[in-house]
């Protein structure tokens, strides 16, 4: 039974983009990287919202390519490629040619099943919607939040306008360079 796991970036005040869904606040450096490459080896299975598939679509899967592409570009399009990928969405289609499968109604009964079903992780990257109704469900097993030193005042909130809350108990933290941190936790049933 595979655990679904969610990777997001944050600012300190909340936040995993800009109110246009910008990133290039957060630094990222090799550390972030390397922790990424682990995450993936222990997923055979990617979940999304529509907005972060689009942008992932858009640029994995040729992202390897090439003669002077960097290892975690190489390794990480390689796992996109070659992983399902399950998109929560009410607008998209399911796509087999791209490993591709919308769930658009039923979602916790669909994210049940897909945990019952698969061997290693679901692992989540970004999709901070997605994150967040899925923790007001209670369906995410285990969190990375990566923590940037930076603070953006408004944008795409990760954990608002929840009306449950969670326990969790603290796992440990990774440093991820230009002091980011990546902490880790999982979800405490009650």
């Amino acid at each position: 039974m595979g655990k679904l796991v969610s990777s997001i970036i944050m600012s300190l005040d909340g936040f995993a983009a800009g109110t246009n869904g910008e990133m290039d606040m957060f630094k990222l450096e090799q550390g972030f990287f390397d922790l990424a490459a682990t995450l993936i080896k222990e997923a055979d299975v990617a979940l999304y919202g529509r907005g972060t598939y689009k942008i992932m679509q858009a640029y994995w899967p040729t992202a390897g390519d090439g003669p002077n592409v960097s290892e975690h570009n190489k390794s990480h399009a390689a796992w996109y490629n070659k992983v399902h990928k399950y998109v929560l969405s009410t607008t998209l289609k399911s796509d087999a040619a791209n490993k591709m499968t919308v769930i658009n109604n039923n979602v916790t009964q669909e994210i049940n099943k897909l945990k019952q079903d698969t061997k290693k992780n679901i692992q989540i990257f970004g999709s901070p919607g997605v994150v967040r109704s899925l923790t007001q469900e209670n369906l995410i097993d285990e969190y990375w939040i990566f923590l940037a030193p930076v603070t953006i005042g408004k944008g795409i909130a990760v954990f608002k306008n929840m009306n449950a809350g969670i326990n969790l108990k603290y796992l440990g933290n990774v440093p991820c360079g230009s002091g980011c941190i990546g902490l880790h936790y999982e979800k405490i049933n009650k």
